[in-house]
């Protein structure tokens, strides 16, 4: 099977320009992916703002009820009276918090359920992102985006939504009472908006502070990535201080774009802290004076002031929460930019409606023939970048065919062109000009698990997950027995996996057993034997073996795929010498072809080849 692309293991061959970012998602596409997580689990949604309402509602008693005794007490009502009122907020305070924990509730339950569809999504577009894309954007940022990300969406699903609304129902209630006691009460508890001005100055600046945040996040995390995984490559090349310096230079970006974010949230902070303040200070004033002319109780006085008072609370909620929205949001336009990234022509991107409407079927191949016609390809054409890598073709005008069953070898110098027509061969990128075909249907057009079935690629990269041996081979056909298991490794000399000590259910990687570079490979391999293609392409795929190993291997796995395509692409000119034709590439160009007797005896590039491999 194609195998996980790294940028300190990528081939020499055909280097890849870096610096493609995956795109983040303007605020509109946000906003209706947000719009249609709501609109998913509805009922929930709306059966969490009637209960915040109806706390809050439950709410609005209490600083009644105590105007209401403080008149009584002032007119000389009995203590009877006084602990009717006083049982009564009791009540009501009991039904608020009763309400407003089950809003909470249902709030956190419609948060985790949204949660979800939300990394299931992301699983889904991660994994039909096409590797050139990956390869090109860096892991560290797809890293970033599946983690910190994701968490701070999750964390403001879960707890910013019903926070906020339970806040925000409260604010409301609260001004509508103050208004329903005194209008005139009512307009000083409008100086709370004072704080409007400072929120606006705040959320003009956030967005890009944030994503600003997010960006440099994501370019520190694939700079540890890569230096992390090319250690012995940067200290066998002494290495060391240059990468040192770029790490120092991205976390001082870090630092710069955090500290950004910090100074929005000192100015906004304790300006709306004052705006707290004002209307409650507003109402004594202005009330003082009403009462002092007998134009209003004294009851009504203090009942505004705590409805004021009692503001701050959910006010500071629906701007603490804002706050972090900001952020989320950012992380979420960054979570959501996924679905926008490059992907193959026929691949719908993920979407979070639960039942899509089926895509109309792809065209199936009329046989297993494989054309490449007239084809150009430059790296970063596809998606826009601006590179100038992106304008310079790496292949020029290739033409072949490649007939079904027949062994073909690609050869010639590093640098060649020959992993990239590979990769066009595979279906993992598409010509800039020209057509690949296979039984006249263009490879990047095919639906990617059925292109799989019929195409694999497997290149000197690999990669084993955590799991079981079983887990392991099981990608490549998930409902294989464990003779066909066994069969599959035998047939490409995995010997070593007989002497596991759970066998098939031995764990791979930490804490079990880790394989080397030929046992990795090997494994590789073995997905291959169980995925079945009728056409495999070997970029290299036996170069981490040592040679007898390499030799033994490339026998087995000849042996099984007798009577298929076999497309390989080859530094070791044994590989070409048992091919039918060899495929001669040279600076983005094929140049001879036909077979090995043939090419040595026309005297030349492969000949000249074969002569250097020989002496």
């Amino acid at each position: 099977m194609t195998t996980t692309a790294t940028r300190p293991g990528r081939s020499d061959d055909d280097a890849l320009p870096d610096g493609a970012a995956l795109p983040v998602a303007d605020p509109a596409t946000t906003r209706r992916a947000a719009l249609r997580l709501v609109r998913l689990d509805g009922r929930a949604f709306a059966l969490m703002l009637t209960l915040n309402a109806l706390a809050a509602g439950a709410g609005l008693a209490g600083p009644w009820l105590l105007g209401r005794i403080v008149d009584t007490v002032r007119t000389g009502g009995g203590v009877r009276a006084v602990d009717r009122l006083a049982l009564v907020i009791l009540v009501c305070g009991l039904a608020q918090l009763l309400l407003a924990r089950y809003a909470r509730y249902v709030g956190h339950r419609f948060g985790e359920r949204t949660v979800a569809r939300v990394r299931e999504q992301y699983v889904d577009r991660a994994l039909a992102l096409p590797a050139a894309v990956v390869e090109r954007a860096g892991t560290g940022d797809l890293t970033a985006r599946g983690t910190s990300d994701v968490t701070s969406v999750a964390r403001t699903l879960r707890d910013a939504v019903p926070e906020v609304c339970v806040a925000a129902a409260q604010a409301l209630f609260l001004l509508g009472a103050v208004v329903v006691l005194d209008p005139r009460l009512g307009l000083c508890g409008l100086l709370v908006f004072s704080g409007v001005f400072a929120v606006r100055w705040y959320l003009r600046r956030a967005r890009e502070a944030y994503l600003a945040e997010g960006a440099a996040t994501s370019a520190l995390a694939e700079l540890l990535a890569a230096t992390a995984t090319g250690a012995r490559t940067v200290e066998a090349l002494g290495l060391q201080e240059r990468r040192t310096a770029a790490s120092e230079r991205a976390v001082e970006r870090c630092r710069r774009t955090r500290t950004r974010a910090l100074f929005l949230r000192s100015v906004l902070l304790p300006a709306v802290d004052v705006a707290y303040v004002l209307p409650v200070v507003g109402v004594l004033l202005v009330g003082g004076a009403l009462h002092g002319r007998g134009g209003i109780s004294l009851g009504v006085v203090i009942a505004a002031a705590l409805y004021l008072r009692q503001l701050a609370d959910p006010l500071a909620t629906v701007l603490f929460w804002a706050e972090q929205l900001q952020s989320s949001g950012a992380a979420f336009a960054r979570v959501e930019g996924l679905g926008q990234a490059p992907r193959p022509r026929a691949a719908a991107p993920a979407t979070l409606l639960p039942h899509p409407s089926p895509e109309p079927s792809p065209a199936t191949p009329a046989d297993d023939r494989i054309d490449v016609t007239a084809v150009h390809y430059a790296y970063g054409a596809a998606d826009g970048s601006r590179s100038p890598a992106a304008h310079r073709d790496v292949l020029h005008g290739v033409d072949l065919t490649v007939r079904p069953g027949e062994r073909l070898a690609l050869v010639g110098p590093s640098g060649a062109g020959k992993s990239t027509l590979g990769r066009l061969l595979a279906g993992i990128d598409a010509p800039r000009l020209g057509a690949v075909t296979v039984g006249g249907v263009p490879v990047a057009a095919l639906d990617p698990a059925a292109l799989r079935r019929q195409i694999v690629l497997v290149t000197q990269e690999h990669h084993v997950f955590l799991g079981t041996l079983r887990d392991n081979l099981q990608i490549a056909a998930p409902d294989a027995g464990d003779a066909t298991l066994s069969a599959a490794l035998a047939a490409v000399g995995a010997d070593w996996a007989a002497e596991l000590p759970a066998g098939l259910d031995s764990e791979l990687g930490a804490g079990g057993h880790r394989p080397d570079g030929s046992q990795s490979q090997q494994l590789a391999l073995a997905r291959v034997v169980l995925a079945d293609p009728h056409t495999v392409i070997l970029d290299e795929a036996t170069a981490l073996l040592d040679p007898r190993t390499a030799q033994h291997t490339e026998r087995a796995l000849a042996a099984v795929l007798k009577g298929r395509t076999v497309i390989a692409i080859a530094h070791r000119l044994h590989t070409a010498h048992d091919a039918d034709r060899v495929a001669v590439m040279e600076e983005g160009r094929l140049t001879e072809l036909g077979t090995h007797d043939a090419l040595v005896a026309a005297n030349g590039a492969y000949a000249a080849l074969w002569r250097s491999w020989h002496s």
